[in-house]
């Protein structure tokens, strides 16, 4: 259960991202409406996420899976649950993103994807566990520019799951939407 009231003041600034966030994920996202509890704390999020939207030198799949390895690993259900949907959206493989919580015991990834999962989570720990070895492997595949995106990325989630978490945020149902219902349901 959330630790702050999900239903702030209603402003003309919280009405319209009320209404762009139905319009563009379906429903409003409670992450939204959290912060809409602090105007400047929502303007700052709002413009910060677009920003960070327009990032595109590294592969979405890669960045994908970073994401996801930071909320796993900070256990943000509402992050695992919004960014499984997101990475769907975006055509990530199901089975990479289920794997995640479990991904050293799956074979569902290259060798680069494990390198990139294993940075995401050492980039999180606290204080930060990457070490050399893995840092100039990821540049050297990756290149420069999409290295530091990657960091700016798991930096980011950290942001996102750090807050939500100790909002105390959890699933809005993303996830079930992706779901193919049984043949018997």
């Amino acid at each position: 259960m959330a630790r702050i009231s999900l239903t702030p003041p209603r402003t003309p600034l919280v009405r319209f991202m009320e209404w762009y966030s139905k319009r563009t994920y379906g429903k409003v996202l409670e992450p939204g409406t959290a912060l809409a509890h602090n105007r400047k704390v929502l303007l700052a999020d709002l413009a910060f996420e677009r920003r960070v939207a327009g990032f595109d030198a590294l592969d979405p799949h890669l960045k994908n899976l970073a994401v996801m390895a930071v909320s796993a690993s900070i256990g943000c259900g509402w992050c695992m649950d919004f960014g499984y949907w997101a990475s769907r959206e975006h055509g990530t493989d199901r089975r990479k993103l289920q794997d995640i919580p479990n991904w050293r015991e799956s074979d569902a990834y290259t060798p680069l994807e494990r390198d990139v999962l294993e940075f995401a989570e050492a980039a999180t720990a606290t204080p930060p566990t990457v070490d050399d070895t893995l840092a100039a492997t990821l540049l050297a595949e990756l290149g420069e520019a999409a290295f530091v995106e990657l960091t700016a990325m798991v930096a980011v989630e950290n942001l996102r799951s750090r807050i939500n978490a100790a909002l105390g945020l959890t699933s809005q149902g993303f996830k079930d939407s992706c779901e193919v219902p049984s043949a018997g349901a």
